[in-house]
């Protein structure tokens, strides 16, 4: 029981409310469902498709080849009729042009009622899931859900498509099977971590894809008792954060590529002065403004090397929503532990794609703050430990705390001696060893399937890998989910019990496979790599493996 629908039109015609409204639905009825998203940088205009797949059966990806287009203009018609399957046909407005198109006399039906152009979206709707057997009810109920006040009139407009179609109906019908699924976003996952880990403050300026963080944890901020800030540029961003940090805040920042670049210095400054913060870094593909609306993972080194110095940092990549969450409770954790940024490597196609799951689970990563309640008189704001952490006291609880860009001796005070300078080098460095120790609990690798060759790889192409494993049983996935510190053992372990090696990323160059060898000396010559700026789907994934036996 499987269909692709790809719902299309102008921006504002409201392709990806109909698709996520679409998908909820199919969720209330038990099904898994993945919904992709592209659109162009415009706000008006333009061609916006979202492409649903719908399954029994988990999936994590999408597939270019459709059973339906819903048509919202006659763009998406002349884009993506190619895309049909034999079997598959086209539903929208009457007027249209195409011979697959099933036409809908809707303009009648809002004339009736009274209603805007835009309700034509829902009388297709109506239309098309009588045509898939699914009891209306179910559809009228997410109205309710969704759209509040303004489901009455949703209701009215899909019970007329409902009606409309009285003789054209889907072989395979869709009806309620058990348990609901839940819909979510790799960006509402990194919310919703982030909520999970105590956050106090988000500071960000608006950059495709993480701004939705930043709506989605506004609309939480009297709820969860939080500060949502967007401030006028990307420095003042991170510069808020870490002095939000210096003064005891759990703190995020979330940003993409060309905001990040912003970032670096006060990156390094959170290096030296050891002030912990979640930095989430939204990938697209650049270089510079590059193609803002659209997915890549260009800036593994840049995460892994930005800034001067040489300073801890934590960078992590999650492959799924769920796994977002996971990372990002994780990443608050370690950076407050260890007084360190941790940086949690998105995409658009993760941060803005819709993933179905029968439950979504908080990971059991403690909600803890590492903050010196009591601090002593003689409290020192850098003390050497055996562990390189010092513990962390705010400012307001009696003796002086500090926190400084220079480097400093124990108390704070600036140095440039060089004994102080190797030493506070060495204590900052020694971090290192310990938390080396603690990864190993967060699973920083995660092995797929059984068989003999191994597909390497990392973030958001995991949906497409996992959903191509049933069509190539000799091959097993390695995902690598931490990629500072790197497991190195565990990694160097797979590729040499393994026949063939192929890296899959969605870049120009292979920047895993440069981290791999340069922390295990392993060179993964076999590369299958995507910079178009799309995603990987499981057909592509497919192909260009058996291509290369």
């Amino acid at each position: 029981m499987e269909k692709t629908i790809l719902v299309g039109g102008k921006a504002q015609q409201g392709t990806g409310i109909t698709s996520n409204f679409l998908g909820r639905i199919f969720c209330r009825l038990g099904y898994y469902v993945f919904n992709y998203r592209d659109y162009p940088s415009l706000i008006t205009g333009g061609h916006n498709f979202n492409v649903l797949r719908v399954s029994d059966k988990q999936i994590f990806s999408h597939e270019n080849q459709c059973d339906v287009i819903v048509a919202l203009d006659q763009e998406t018609i002349d884009l993506h009729q190619k895309d049909l399957k034999k079997s598959g046909f086209i539903l929208g407005r009457q007027g249209l042009k195409s011979p697959k198109l099933r036409p809908i006399e809707a303009v009648p039906i809002l004339e009736r009622l009274k209603l805007a152009p835009v309700f034509e979206n829902n009388i297709l709707i109506g239309w098309l899931f009588k045509y898939l057997g699914a009891d209306k009810e179910f559809l009228f109920k997410e109205a309710e859900k969704q759209f509040g006040e303004k489901s009455e009139r949703v209701i009215s407009t899909l019970q007329a498509g409902y009606d409309l179609n009285k003789d054209f109906f889907s072989e395979n019908k869709f009806k309620k099977i058990k348990g609901e699924k839940h819909l979510i976003s790799g960006n509402e996952a990194i919310s919703l971590g982030a909520l999970a880990s105590g956050i106090d403050i988000c500071f960000g300026y608006p950059m495709t894809p993480a701004t939705p963080i930043l709506k989605f944890l506004s609309k939480k901020q009297i709820q969860e008792d939080i500060l949502v800030s967007q401030l006028e540029n990307e420095i003042a961003v991170i510069n808020a954060a870490l002095g939000a940090s210096f003064g005891g805040a759990k703190t995020m920042v979330a940003t993409s590529g060309g905001g990040f670049a912003l970032m670096t210095e006060a990156v390094s400054l959170a290096g030296m002065a050891e002030l912990p913060v979640v930095i989430y870094l939204g990938q697209r593909m650049g270089p510079s403004t590059g193609v803002p609306t659209y997915t890549g993972q260009g800036d593994l080194k840049f995460a892994l090397n930005a800034g001067q110095g040489e300073f801890l940092r934590i960078v992590s990549a999650p492959g799924d929503p769920e796994e977002a969450i996971q990372r990002t409770e994780e990443a608050f954790y370690l950076a407050s532990k260890y007084r360190t940024p941790a940086i949690i490597l998105g995409d658009k196609h993760l941060g803005e794609s819709g993933y179905s799951f029968d439950q979504i689970k908080n990971s059991e990563t403690p909600n803890k703050r590492f903050i010196v309640k009591n601090p002593p008189e003689n409290y020192k704001s850098y003390k050497i430990s055996e562990n390189g952490i010092s513990p962390q006291a705010v400012p307001g609880q009696g003796p002086v705390v500090r926190a400084s860009s220079y480097e400093h001796n124990e108390h704070g005070n600036s140095a440039e001696d060089a004994a102080s300078v190797a030493k506070m080098n060495e204590k900052r460095s020694r971090k290192l060893k310990y938390l080396e120790k603690e990864i190993p609990k967060m699973t920083p690798v995660k092995i797929y399937g059984k068989g003999k060759n191994l597909i390497v790889s990392w973030g958001s192409t995991k949906g497409a890998i996992l959903d191509s494993l049933s069509e190539l049983p000799d091959f097993r996935f390695l995902q690598i989910c931490y990629i500072n510190p790197f497991p190195q053992k565990e990694v160097a372990r797979e590729i040499k019990r393994s026949k063939r090696v192929i890296l899959v990323e969605n870049n120009l160059t292979g920047l895993l496979g440069q981290v791999i060898r340069e922390n295990t000396g392993l060179l993964l010559e076999n590369k299958i790599l995507k910079y178009d700026a799309r995603p990987f789907t499981p057909g592509y994934l497919i192909k260009e493996i058996r291509r290369k036996r």
